[in-house]
């Protein structure tokens, strides 16, 4: 007689992959952090990484995005409220975001609101030597936990560059963004212990074309407006105030329209809808309406775009770090799943065609953190040295091309090599996947990225020079690369710029991630990465030539738990 208890036996699986330490076990992180000159001990980075791989933080994640936020739009007697209700998950996430800095930590003490050159040759809040890079690696981190938190820490953290144009506001708003706490009540922000800011830019008939904005802005009293008209994407309608773009008299310019007016009534701002969107679940998304809603003008009349050009440049940044995360949990995933799963008596991670995609998995995530890493470190030194600052102006759109449009098929590999077991919902894969293709969107999608790598090249043509040397300097002999940089010099000098927009914007990004690993891998990843993105014609995962670079990088992906 059959044993049926046997047939209910569970070998052969994978274990969960939590309480796990994601920044001691990421190789790559590490020694993009050294080559940055970040001690990941000193600024806690270790510890950081220990308490994000936490089964409970993990969970929180999990928990987020199964229960979506709701819409309240009306109370019981029918007044209008507008507000949203989130699962406590997400509240725990944003408060363990907030206690990190996330939202605000390059602009905390060291320059007390000094003003200094930014990358973009305007001023604003000076902040410590490596805290970009830092923020970065944190950053990092936490989108490998949740991301659709990470969205309101990244508008709050931009927020500050604009609202520099308008010192006031800033002397009134700086303090309260830089707490470390966080306080969800929806009360007057002058009633809070710490607050955060969002932003509601695009409309129904204009999209990225900002421009096309028709709400309309009225003047009321010095820097008071009254704002009317609707927004078709408005993220996080919970923060407390928002920067919006509307047309004032003198033309299209940025305000920051608060929850609250400043007699404590609740502002104008109605909430039509949540949106229903692909991922990014946990993270409210809302179209709006204001009807002559109280705000604040930031910066001139008319000069709108030019106000918001630095916080854009910040959430694109956020948007590079943030997908490198995701894929780096994703290959962690697929490691972990390979180093404990037997097929044919031996581990998949043992079987050359598996080890094969690994390692060219590996290969594609050291190359996504140190670019994003490298990034954060020019954005951290274009103040004082303008060929960083000149990196960070080019290179950021090329950087959002090529590493947020990586994402979703590198997850969709990470998800194929767990099988069947990463289709399904209780695997964060499908989390992951889904979340993948926000970041390439947001801020401007891949034709808008590589638009703005050629208007940045014609509007200053000195500035990518620059980046074209020091790229050189970086790739020295790596394979293909020097070759690579003369195809982008002469497409750029060439009269099919933009029909060419995205092949300048690619391998200007592949060069620059081949210039990053030489500064911080061992040598023959550089040079893997190098003679398979850029020497020869790239093919899919696992049939690319890594040479003998193949078990370094599956040694350094997941060390053995």
């Amino acid at each position: 007689m059959t044993d049926t208890a046997s047939t209910h036996d569970v070998f052969n699986q994978t274990p969960p992959f939590t309480d796990v330490n994601l920044a001691a076990l990421d190789q790559a992180l590490l020694d993009a952090l050294k080559s940055a000159g970040v001690d990941a001990i000193g600024n806690g980075l270790l510890s950081f990484g220990e308490s994000c791989g936490t089964a409970e933080r993990l969970n929180l994640g999990r928990l987020a995005n199964e229960n979506p936020p709701r819409l309240r739009t009306h109370d019981a007697q029918g007044r209008r409220i507008d507000t949203i209700e989130f699962h406590p998950a997400y509240h725990a996430l944003m408060e363990a975001g907030v206690e990190a800095g996330l939202h605000a930590s390059t602009w905390d003490a060291g320059s007390n609101g000094r003003a200094h050159p930014s990358m973009n040759g305007s001023s604003h809040i000076g902040s410590a030597a490596g805290s970009h890079v830092a923020r970065a690696a944190r950053l990092f981190i936490t989108a490998q936990v949740e991301s659709g938190h990470v969205c309101p820490l990244t508008m709050t953290h931009a927020s500050l560059a604009a609202i520099g144009a308008s010192p006031e506001r800033l002397r009134d708003w700086l303090p309260m963004v830089r707490s470390r706490h966080y306080d969800p009540r929806f009360v007057p922000f002058w009633e809070k212990r710490g607050v955060t800011v969002g932003m509601g830019m695009t409309e129904k008939q204009g999209g990225t074309d900002v421009r096309a904005n028709t709400t309309r802005a009225v003047p009321a009293s010095g820097d008071e407006y009254e704002i009317t008209g609707h927004k078709w994407f408005m993220s996080a309608p919970m923060c407390d105030a928002f920067l919006v773009l509307a047309q004032a008299p003198g033309g299209l310019t940025c305000f920051l329209l608060p929850r609250f007016r400043p007699d404590g009534n609740v502002n104008a701002l109605h909430l039509q809808r949540l949106k229903d969107k692909l991922g990014n679940r946990s993270n409210a998304s809302s179209e709006a309406e204001f009807h002559k809603a109280f705000a604040w003008r930031i910066g001139e009349e008319g000069k709108g775009v030019r106000t918001i050009i630095e916080m854009v440049q910040l959430t694109r940044l956020d948007c590079v770090v943030a997908s490198a995360g995701l894929m780096r949990m994703g290959l962690a995933l697929a490691m972990h799943h390979a180093r404990h799963r037997s097929v044919m008596q031996r581990k998949l991670v043992d079987q050359p065609v598996m080890a094969a995609v690994l390692s060219d998995l590996a290969l594609e995530s050291e190359a996504a953190t140190a670019l994003a890493l490298r990034l954060a470190a020019s954005f951290e030194h274009a103040a004082e040295n303008p060929r960083e600052a000149a990196r960070a102006r080019i290179l950021t759109p090329a950087a959002k091309f090529l590493v947020c449009k990586a994402a979703p098929a590198f997850l969709y590999e990470t998800m194929e090599c767990l099988g069947g077991n990463g289709y399904v919902e209780e695997s964060p894969m499908p989390r992951l996947y889904r979340e993948a293709p926000v970041n390439a969107i947001w801020e401007g999608s891949g034709n808008v990225m590589a638009l703005d790598v050629l208007r940045a090249a014609e509007r200053d043509a000195e500035a990518m020079a620059s980046v074209l040397v020091t790229l050189g300097e970086d790739v020295a002999d790596l394979p293909g690369a020097r070759h690579a940089l003369a195809d982008v010099e002469a497409m750029l000098a060439g009269s099919e710029r933009e029909p060419n927009a995205r092949r300048i914007a690619e391998t200007l990004a592949l060069v620059a991630a081949a210039g990053a690993l030489a500064c911080s891998a061992p040598s023959p990843i550089a040079e893997a990465f190098a003679r398979t993105r850029l020497a020869t014609p790239r093919r899919g995962f696992g049939a690319n030539d890594l040479a003998d670079s193949g078990g370094l990088l599956l040694g350094r992906a997941l060390p053995l738990l």
